[in-house]
């Protein structure tokens, strides 16, 4: 019986014995550079996205004409009083106010469509995929809108305030402090609104919903304080009077609307801290929530 041999190696054939050549050539280069991505690329994206889509330039035409339309009459009805009645030593600067509260709704109303828009539409995907890192964009659409509804404010009430003085005639020329709360101050403040209204958007991602909200914390306390009429609601009364963004907008005006409450630039300092801690919460529910 014969002992079985383990099988002998066999020699590979010619063809691939034989090693070719090499064809490994130079590394490729993309055509496309490529570099690492910041905040100005979120920037310089979400600058192309508001002033592109039609609804930017509907809303701020509209804000404009509300401002300076309302402010420009309201300063040809006082002009023109056959009565005489005037200002009188009031600030001439608050007659900027009327048009600038109802102008305040399409500031909010563009405000939270910059952000639930993309939500409604699916652009959010899109949005996310190209920045993943979800606070950068928020933020980036943060800076953007508030550059943007800060810079039309500002250049809405300056033009109103300068008009206003040219046609009243024997008003009191208003102080360093008193133009620079009417014009910088007050667009500061409604920016910070527009920008609440802009992470409400992200909060709620429903745009009707959002600005339903919105609207409704503008006006609700005031109207709501009208109508109580109970002693024991005092207290609570006079601090919906005084908290209200209408005479938070008053006061830079200097026509509060009460005796006591915010004054100087307390509302500027109350929006501001209402809007970072709205930002903080929108921040954590964008990390933990699926786009």
């Amino acid at each position: 019986m014969s002992t079985p041999q383990p099988p002998m190696p066999q020699a590979a054939p010619e063809w691939q014995a034989a090693s070719g050549p090499s064809y490994a050539g130079p590394a490729y280069t993309s055509p496309i550079p490529v570099v690492r991505t910041h905040l100005g690329h979120a920037v310089a994206s979400e600058w192309t996205k508001i002033r592109s889509v039609r609804s930017t330039m509907w809303t701020l035409g509209v804000f404009v004409l509300l401002v300076v339309g309302i402010g420009l009459l309201a300063g040809a009805l006082v002009a023109n009083d056959p009565g005489g009645g005037g200002i009188g030593d009031e600030n001439p600067l608050s007659l900027g106010f009327f048009g600038l509260l109802l102008g305040s709704m399409c500031v909010i109303t563009l405000g939270v469509l910059t952000t639930a828009s993309e939500y409604g539409t699916g652009m959010i995907r899109t949005t996310m995929t190209a920045c993943p890192t979800r606070g950068r964009v928020l933020a980036a659409k943060s800076l953007v809108f508030f550059a943007v509804a800060f810079v039309v404010t500002l250049l809405s009430t300056a033009l109103v305030a300068l008009a206003q003085m040219g046609m009243l005639e024997g008003v009191r020329e208003p102080t360093g402090e008193e133009w620079l709360k009417g014009t910088v101050g007050v667009s500061l403040y409604i920016a910070l609104l527009g920008l609440l209204s802009l992470v409400i958007g992200s909060i709620v991602r429903h745009s009707a919903g959002a600005i339903t909200i919105m609207i409704a914390a503008v006006l609700a306390p005031l109207v709501i304080a009208m109508f109580m009429f109970s002693q024991s609601l005092e207290d609570l009364r006079e601090a919906l009077f005084e908290y209200s963004i209408p005479n938070q907008l008053s006061v830079f005006y200097s026509t509060s609307l009460t005796e006591s409450g915010p004054s100087g630039w307390d509302p500027l300092w109350i929006m501001l801290g209402v809007t970072a801690a709205a930002f903080a919460g929108a921040y954590a529910l964008l990390e933990k929530r699926d786009v």
